[in-house]
């Protein structure tokens, strides 16, 4: 059953003056690409509630941090490779994510900006609902017409405005009084801009085929498309390969194929690095750097594949309560990564 936006409109607001809230596809079929249609045209969507009746809204929240490695070793050491790992703040805003913490104070550096917004959170957004209007003219649709739905941060930003306007007097998501919503794809300095999106003028009601396939289907809660939540365990190995990435070493399956790889990465294939003939080469790995907090390590660790070849490219804009700070930029021109990090360790002890 769909929440009121009355009930919306309660949560957002207490998301708002929450410090630390969140103020601003998938390859499966389900996932409907809104990012592929053409410039100049628009796909008409209707969202539908979350199965999950504790979520107020009709969305879940998906935090990801890009980690960039060179290549990976002992396979192809010259194709740069990303891995998208989990942000613990997206389960828990009281918990601190490791890399954003050391993160956070790079955007009072202006020569730190890009480095900063490299490893930034990029947040997406997850819904569910009906394509009603589909300039994709898909072919090969899903039999289960309720689709999944990927929001970048600008589609939201104008979904979420929209909610708080005391024009709008029903939840979009209602079956009688709903509204449908517009996807409307333009070009701005190059790059895809949405911001000519926007809500439909008229309430609807769902269609009869709707309603009989949200009986025969069911809706989905929405918080089964986030990935696994890190343990202990694995937040170390986060923090571990953040560092790595920043001082532009390869990605190593040895300490990190259980825990987070590329998308594709097959681990056989670092089997036998060295080539040898009937011989598998164990390599010792590297003592592990000291992690942010107490890890205790369970007796099975699953393998967690979160990076996604289907994502549309997302904004990670800075935190802008700290942009806005003035504060004395360090030196930092011609210093190596590691020689940042250290550096920006030290000045926040």
């Amino acid at each position: 059953m769909s929440k009121t936006l009355e009930e919306i409109r309660k949560k957002l607001q207490a998301l708002e003056r929450k410090p630390g809230g969140s103020g601003t596809g998938g390859g499966d079929k389900a996932t409907y690409a809104h990012w592929n249609i053409a410039e100049g045209t628009s796909a008409t969507l209707r969202f539908a509630p979350d199965a999950n009746e504790d979520n107020t809204f009709f969305w879940a929240e998906r935090q990801l941090i890009k980690l960039p490695f060179p290549g990976i070793k002992g396979q192809d050491e010259n194709k740069p490779v990303v891995v998208q790992v989990p942000c613990i703040e997206m389960w828990d805003g009281k918990m601190t994510c490791p890399i954003l913490n050391e993160v956070r104070p790079w955007w009072k550096d202006k020569s730190l900006e890009e480095t900063a917004r490299k490893y930034w959170v990029k947040r997406s957004f997850y819904m569910q609902g009906f394509v009603k209007q589909d300039p994709l003219n898909e072919t090969d649709s899903p039999e289960n017409p309720i689709r999944k739905f990927i929001m970048g941060p600008q589609i939201f930003a104008i979904i979420k405005a929209a909610l708080m306007d005391p024009d709008m007097e029903n939840s979009p998501v209602d079956y009688i009084n709903g509204t449908d919503f517009i996807v409307s794809k333009t070009s701005k300095g190059g790059f895809a801009d949405y911001g000519t999106s926007k809500w439909a003028r008229k309430e609807s009601s769902l269609t009869e085929e709707m309603q009989a396939a949200i009986e025969q289907y069911g809706l989905v809660d929405l918080s089964t498309y986030l990935p696994k939540r890190p343990s202990a365990e694995q937040l170390a190995i986060i923090f571990e390969m953040f560092q790595e990435s920043l001082d532009g070493e390869l990605y190593d399956p040895t300490r990190w194929s259980q825990h987070y790889k590329p998308f594709g990465f097959d681990s056989t294939a670092s089997d036998d690095p060295e080539g040898g003939e009937g011989k598998r080469v164990t390599r010792s790995a590297p003592a592990p750097r000291p992690a942010p907090a107490p890890v205790v390590a369970p007796k099975t660790t699953p393998v967690v594949e979160v990076a996604d070849e289907n994502d549309p490219p997302f904004d990670a804009d800075p935190p802008k309560s700290v942009v806005k700070e003035e504060v004395t930029a360090p030196v930092t021109a011609g210093k190596s990564p590691q020689e940042i990090l250290a550096m920006l360790r030290n000045r926040n002890k």
